[in-house]
């Protein structure tokens, strides 16, 4: 008889530990689903910002940057601020909210960076444009080239401020370089961007001025008439970079790469601007 009992006894907790087993391993299965589920939440990538100070000149372009950018990081909200390279320079200099800047002459970004205000091993030149002259598209002025600009047909010009300009600067350079600077700059409205100069050739405001070939390109309400001549002024270069007061670097970093990437290049192309060797 206390065999048979020792022999139940067995039995029963033998048949206990394997449903204990049992009931164990389902448990462990219930749970892993829920693992998975905290492991693709750490996954999500924390939301972002980046505030960017851009040449006037970038304006359409940049819109359609970002939304490429987005559509592959919507965590990261970009916002940019548009304005002559000069003014956007000392944004820079007075503190101004600031993790990129792209100007649209080196001057600017050299300034910035003798200053110890950008991180120097993070600036690229990177987009290279044209210094052209437009009229109006419905001007009777018959103007060919930059030296037409100089004679009597022209009452006024449209030119960036030539001391926080580049587009400005670019044309003085032009017009010293032709001999009619001092022709030009007593019939010169001075602009505070180069998209102001654009308008006023829009709007019929100035009978011709000097801006880039890509801001030509957004309207049809202008027409180009000359490039600069050949040698008349430096390659129009736009460096771009990291500011010293970056608050994110690595966000910084992975839009830097985006905008010199393959697929950045061909939306800055179609806008007219090409990349700088």
């Amino acid at each position: 008889m206390k065999k048979i009992n020792k022999l139940v006894t067995t039995l029963l907790y033998t048949g206990m530990v394997s449903y204990l087993i049992a009931c164990g391993g389902e448990a462990a299965s219930a749970e892993t689903p829920a693992a998975d589920n905290g492991d693709a939440g750490n996954a999500a990538a924390e939301p972002a910002e980046l505030t960017i100070l851009a040449a006037a000149s970038l304006t359409d372009v940049c819109s359609e940057l970002q939304t490429v950018y987005n559509e592959k990081h919507p965590e990261v909200t970009l916002t940019f601020s548009f304005a002559g390279s000069g003014a956007l320079q000392t944004q820079i200099e007075e503190g101004a909210p600031a993790d990129i800047f792209i100007s649209a002459a080196k001057k600017q970004m050299n300034a910035l960076k003798e200053e110890s205000l950008m991180k120097d091993d993070s600036i690229v030149d990177l987009l290279e444009n044209k210094v052209v002259l437009i009229v109006p598209a419905d001007s009777t002025l018959g103007l060919s080239s930059f030296e037409d600009a100089a004679g009597d047909s022209v009452t006024m010009i449209g030119i960036g401020e030539v001391e926080s300009v580049p587009a400005g600067q670019y044309a003085k350079t032009v017009f010293e370089s032709l001999g009619s600077w001092e022709v030009i700059e007593a019939k010169a409205n001075f602009g505070t961007d180069v998209r102001t100069v654009l308008g006023w050739v829009e709007a019929g405001e100035v009978d011709c001025g000097v801006v880039y070939a890509t801001d030509a390109y957004t309207t049809d309400k202008v027409k180009i008439v000359a490039e600069a001549p050949e040698g008349s002024c430096d390659k129009v270069i736009y460096p771009a970079g990291i500011t010293a007061s970056v608050a994110d670097e690595a966000v910084a970093a992975d839009f830097m790469s985006f905008l010199q990437s393959d697929e950045a290049m061909q939306v800055f192309q179609s806008y007219g601007f090409v990349k700088a060797e």
